[in-house]
């Protein structure tokens, strides 16, 4: 396996990438809250798995959205 070249670039600055940290994030914290106490879950069971689903398909999406901070460039037309 060989990462790309501008690696650092994309973990600073591709959405893609900061998406899918935050649906990592939700999905931990349904995990977290069905473990610690199921009963004391803020907000009805399943809204953080949910919020999750949503937010990978956000980043799928913006995974094909051209970023100018890390291409360096304009968009391909």
């Amino acid at each position: 396996m060989k990462l790309i070249a501008d690696w650092r670039a994309v973990l600073r600055y591709a959405w893609s990438f900061r998406l899918n940290i935050l649906a990592a994030l939700l999905s931990g914290l349904e995990v977290w809250f069905t473990f610690i106490n199921p009963e004391s879950l803020p907000i009805p069971h399943g809204t953080f798995a949910a919020l999750a689903c949503v937010t990978t398909i956000l980043a799928n999406i913006a995974r094909f959205v051209a970023q100018t901070s890390i291409s360096g460039g304009k968009p391909d037309e």
